[in-house]
């Protein structure tokens, strides 16, 4: 990016907090534009400072970051990475379908959060690669069992290369990597990724490849 990536940090802990602002301030493409104690005041700032992304938090008072991530994706204020201290609680389930980007442990390495944001900011999902496969088969498993919207009929919208890449995007694939499996442009990777999302109804890349998933395309 010619800029830096504007980071708003939601996080109720103000030990946690600093830590998370001193790490992002250490990378020279990023810089932390505000900070929020809990999902109200993250979902205010994103209103008035329009970051690019905005680290969540998801077990804050007032408004839980499921709540804000919701709000502000909605209002499409900004991205949001959420960041929970366990792999799978029903936050992070939540926090997907609320249309985040996607979601760290608290534990993950400062470079590995530095990366995590900028591959947010480049328009790309990123999910802790520790419980990637697990979040996936928790989807799997209840797919049966709750009541999905996952018709197959949704895709008949989508071009024979737009259901490729949302193939692609089932299997965890970057846009780069999406770009060398169908020989296409990278460029040309991001709009299909964004006219699939409109068609489909979804927030994020990461809804998208849950989508997939339960329909085992």
């Amino acid at each position: 990016m010619s800029r830096p990536v504007r980071v708003l940090v939601a996080e109720d802990q103000s030990a946690v907090r600093a830590g998370l602002v001193l790490i992002l301030g250490s990378a020279p493409d990023i810089e932390v534009v505000g900070e929020a104690a809990d999902g109200e005041q993250a979902v205010a700032l994103a209103r008035a400072l329009r970051p690019d992304l905005v680290l969540m938090d998801v077990q804050m008072p007032r408004v839980d970051g499921v709540s804000a991530t919701r709000q502000v994706v909605a209002e499409h204020l900004a991205d949001v990475l959420v960041l929970t201290t366990f792999d799978l609680d029903e936050y992070v389930f939540g926090a997907l379908r609320a249309g985040a980007a996607g979601f760290l442990l608290k534990n993950t390495e400062a470079k590995d959060l530095i990366e995590a944001v900028r591959t947010v900011a480049r328009g790309e999902g990123i999910v802790a690669p520790a419980v990637t496969r697990r979040l996936i088969a928790e989807f799997a498993a209840g797919a049966a069992a709750r009541e999905s919207s996952a018709d197959p009929a949704v895709l008949e919208s989508l071009t024979r290369r737009e259901r490729e890449v949302l193939s692609c995007l089932g299997q965890g694939l970057s846009n780069a990597a999406i770009a060398e499996r169908l020989d296409m442009a990278e460029a040309t990777v991001k709009t299909h990724v964004s006219r699939l999302l409109g068609k489909l109804g979804l927030r994020s890349r990461v809804q998208a490849a849950v989508l997939a998933q339960e329909l085992g395309i």
